[in-house]
């Protein structure tokens, strides 16, 4: 936490004692207040984002592990959407925080430490009895002090760090062809345990997406002969997805299809894809060529060998494991080289630098 209060007092150099306060109880517990009317926090939001008007502020700034404020205007100067922002707030505030109030003494001890060497600028008697007044009126959210909203003009929502390690791909989206009126679709492909699921989920929460797995295209037990098994990408059931995704994937209504049991090995219920401006097919094989270009942008995730092999063993168990290590992973491989999938990709998803446009 050092790092990011010498980061802040060094961007600020206005900073009170209260603005400190305020910035620590962020840092732990994120969004000040959990919020429940979601109408009313997106009045508020609205009203802010159309008076903002102060640049050169950086697009979001770190407070915490956990946490970062995403400055408005930069956002907005960036052409990112208002609703994308107001998304990754609201399921940030909506989320009560693990953290406790002693986490909140802890980074309070720090700043003291910090104090010591005179990294702020203001004195330890003024932190002191900054401190002394917040904790005798019960502790909690504060509001920043009138000279920093003076010089600051602070407009920003606290959002989980999750989201901001999107941002990369966020802005590679918004630079896409204006849509001709049906869904965008992105599909994210890659390498087992390299957090396609989990990328997905994420952001079709900020997109407000409607997701199709791959996973449900897995081939029946009738289907698994070794021939059709020893055709790279062979291991997907291609011809249903053509069936019954291709068609409706670009439809501005939602859709249903059929999914794939793995404990039963065969067809057993029906999956629901909400409408909406985007669309996301994650999972291996999504960048299938027998699909052809159905998508706007194709992501692939990728994982190194080792942290790959961790993420299995604590995911599926040591015996999976060894069944990912001699077949699964080889077939994805064979794949992965035949098609040059991830070369052809638009975006690169690494669990180490979170993104980069290829």
């Amino acid at each position: 936490m050092k790092k990011y209060l010498m980061q802040y007092t060094a961007a600020y150099p206005i900073l009170t004692a209260r603005d400190v306060i305020k910035y620590c109880y962020q840092a732990v517990f994120g969004a000040e207040h959990l919020l429940c009317d979601k109408a009313a926090a997106l009045a508020y939001f609205e009203k802010e984002w159309n008076a903002v008007a102060t640049a050169g502020l950086p697009l979001y700034e770190q407070i915490s592990d956990r946490y970062a404020r995403v400055n408005l205007a930069a956002w907005k100067q960036a052409g990112l959407p208002a609703e994308w922002l107001f998304r990754m707030f609201f399921m940030t505030a909506s989320t009560p925080s693990q953290a406790s109030m002693r986490d909140l003494d802890q980074l309070f001890e720090t700043v003291e430490e910090l104090l010591s060497q005179n990294a702020f600028p203001f004195s330890a008697r003024d932190w002191q009895q900054e401190l002394t007044a917040y904790r005798e009126h019960g502790g909690g959210p504060v509001h920043h002090s009138e000279a920093y909203r003076a010089a600051a003009r602070p407009s920003y929502r606290v959002v989980a760090r999750q989201y901001t390690e999107l941002i990369p791909l966020l802005k590679h989206l918004v630079s896409l062809p204006a849509s001709d009126g049906t869904p965008h679709v992105i599909s994210i492909d890659g390498r087992a345990a390299s957090g396609k699921t989990t990328l997905a989920k994420l952001l079709a929460s900020v997109l407000g997406a409607g997701t199709v797995h791959m996973d449900d295209f897995f081939l029946t037990s009738e289907l698994r002969t070794a021939e059709r098994l020893a055709e790279a990408g062979g291991n997907v059931h291609y011809e249903r997805f053509c069936d019954e995704i291709l068609p409706c994937i670009k439809l501005n209504g939602s859709f249903q299809y059929n999914t794939f049991s793995c404990s039963k090995m065969c067809l057993d219920g029906k999956r629901s894809v909400e409408g909406g401006s985007w669309r996301i097919v994650e999972g291996s094989y999504s960048h299938h060529p027998k699909f052809g270009d159905y998508m706007d942008t194709r992501v692939f995730c990728h994982v190194s060998p080792e942290e790959q092999m961790r993420r299995i063993r604590e995911r599926n168990g040591e015996a999976m494991a060894g069944m990912f290590s001699s077949r699964w992973i080889p077939m994805e491989e064979h794949y992965f080289k035949t098609f040059m999938t991830e070369h052809k990709s638009d975006f690169q998803w690494n669990t180490e630098n979170k993104g980069e446009e290829e």
